[in-house]
């Protein structure tokens, strides 16, 4: 199984392109930072391979998947930490920024993996429980993550043979809250964790159990699957 994890040098990517290397898989796995990709294939062994690319540069991304050849699965976890905040303090780069860090790179990767990928093989985005939540704050991204959660019934369809689903992820312990400072972001792992019915935050690791699920199983396609500790149940 030869599986393509666009995101895979850091959090739910990598901790992802871990459990598929030890399932004996092929990872190859990419990002925007060398520093990271020589990390995480340090970690991953011989398994693994990968490249520094931007999943925002259609051109790049279609020359990856043409030079790769035939591909399994393709997961995306690409993220992006613009769009947080009230909608009346947000600028419009802001806005704009969340929609093309996250909802463009997801769609142009899984357009460019198409020619690559194999029959019955699937494509897996990474969203989050935001997109399901009512919550003041994260009303923006609430509609990017949104939006890819509403194409995926219709790309099942539309690219069958393919599978197309989503995994959706509530509060993970990333680097992804680092934005928060130290002490607000143990604080507020600590505070969700608290409000939580399963009394924790995730894990990467968790969230890969999930993805692992999807890619391996062929009778899943058009499907939103969220693993958020029982967030989503809260009033």
């Amino acid at each position: 199984m030869r599986v393509v994890i666009v995101g895979g040098t850091s959090g739910i990517g990598l901790g992802t392109a871990a459990r598929l290397a030890a399932g004996g898989a092929e990872v190859f796995v990419t990002g925007r930072s060398e520093e990271r990709l020589e990390a995480a294939l340090k970690q991953l062994g011989d398994q693994a391979s990968g490249e520094v690319i931007d999943a925002r540069d259609s051109g790049a991304m279609k020359a990856l998947f043409e030079r790769l050849g035939t591909v399994d699965h393709v997961i995306i976890t690409v993220t992006g930490r613009g769009g947080a905040g009230p909608l009346s303090s947000l600028t419009g780069d802001a806005i704009t920024g969340a929609v093309q860090n996250k909802l463009v790179p997801h769609l142009l990767t899984a357009q460019a993996a198409l020619a690559a990928l194999s029959p019955g093989g699937s494509i897996t985005f990474v969203t989050a429980a935001s997109a399901g939540a009512a919550l003041a704050g994260v009303s923006v991204l609430a509609a990017v993550n949104g939006a890819i959660e509403a194409a995926v019934p219709g790309l099942a369809v539309e690219l069958a043979p393919i599978r197309v689903n989503a995994v959706s992820p509530g509060v993970i312990d990333t680097d992804w809250w680092s934005g928060l400072g130290d002490e607000a972001r143990a604080a507020f792992l600590a505070g969700t964790a608290a409000s939580l019915p399963v009394g924790r935050v995730g894990t990467p690791e968790d969230v890969a159990v999930t993805i692992e699920y999807v890619v391996r199983n062929s009778f899943v396609t058009g499907t939103v699957l969220t693993v958020d500790g029982g967030g989503r149940l809260k009033a």
